[in-house]
């Protein structure tokens, strides 16, 4: 997907995953370092979330996965078990291997299928980010995908659910939780849509005016428009951009835009009634345009 390799770079960075799992996965209680992680190899190209990391946890570990979700998938559930599904056959693989090797007290049992009374997958989660505009509408676990039209409850509490963790960043009021550029980067996600609020955001949060350029080239993906993505004059040094110096000078390139429209549906009313010699001077709009207006109305009237 597009915006992926954004992503990815962002999060290669083990304080901001660490801040992921610490924000969203443990209520904002700072139990993951960033040197609790390790990566991990995928497991195939097609069943293993972008990001992957094997996290310590005391003298246990889990595997927790980062999803970049671009667009809205209805077979997102689906797509998840199978992230989880391929984790957890890797991990039963290692399992058997050791297991068939080491033959010696294994019942017949546990010899067969690979598997001692006491062997122990570890737990697997991925956070699916997503981003887009329309507010997340798509199934959440796996019972929002199935037809029960006439299954009675007690058959249906015996279908296995499976939940997925959907980070629905637009919506998430809560960025206090985040430790790290994780905070900023939602915040302006969510705000990317509403330029006056954008401004006060980058306006009151020192950390803007000296972004770092992964975190910076995150957040552009997000705005529609056409003219932050070419902000490379405000570096300010040291792999950094002022943020909130190029939202001022964003919006009032937008003020200019707009003044420019009014003043060119203002010429437009005036070709019938002056010449474009004066409504150029009385407006003030270069003759070129006026001219240009004039010719666009005399080829719509032919």
């Amino acid at each position: 997907m597009g915006k992926d390799v954004e992503w990815k770079s962002f999060f290669q960075d083990n304080h901001r995953y660490a801040d992921i799992i610490n924000g969203i996965g443990c209520d904002g209680v700072q139990l993951v370092k960033d040197t609790d992680l390790t990566e991990v190899d995928p497991t195939s190209k097609k069943n293993t979330r972008d990001l992957l990391r094997k996290v310590a946890l005391g003298m246990n570990f889990a595997i927790v996965g980062i999803e970049n979700q671009e667009e809205m998938d209805y077979s997102y559930p689906l797509r998840n078990m199978q992230y989880d599904v391929a984790g957890y056959q890797k991990q039963a693989v290692a399992i058997r291997k050791e297991a068939r090797a080491n033959p010696k007290g294994l019942e017949h049992g546990e010899y067969m299928y690979g598997f001692k009374k006491d062997s122990k997958l570890s737990p697997q989660v991925t956070f699916a980010l997503y981003a887009g505009e329309k507010p997340w509408d798509s199934p959440i676990c796996l019972h929002d995908m199935l037809d029960f039209t006439d299954v009675p409850d007690s058959l249906r509490d015996m279908v296995a659910d499976y939940k997925v963790n959907i980070i629905d960043i637009r919506q998430f009021k809560n960025t206090d939780v985040f430790k790290t550029d994780v905070k900023q980067v939602f915040d302006f996600i969510r705000f990317s849509e509403d330029k006056e609020k954008l401004l006060e955001l980058v306006e009151n949060d020192i950390y803007y005016h000296q972004m770092d350029d992964d975190a910076f080239d995150v957040v552009t993906k997000y705005t529609n428009s056409k003219g932050i993505v070419k902000m490379k004059n405000y570096d300010v040094g040291g792999g950094k951009k002022d943020m909130c110096k190029a939202i001022r000078d964003l919006m009032d390139d937008s003020r200019e835009e707009g003044r420019e429209c009014a003043l060119i549906e203002n010429a437009k009313n005036l070709l019938d009634v002056l010449s474009d010699e004066v409504i150029a001077e009385k407006i003030g709009l270069p003759l070129e345009k006026v001219k240009e207006l004039r010719a666009e109305k005399n080829m719509s009237s032919q």
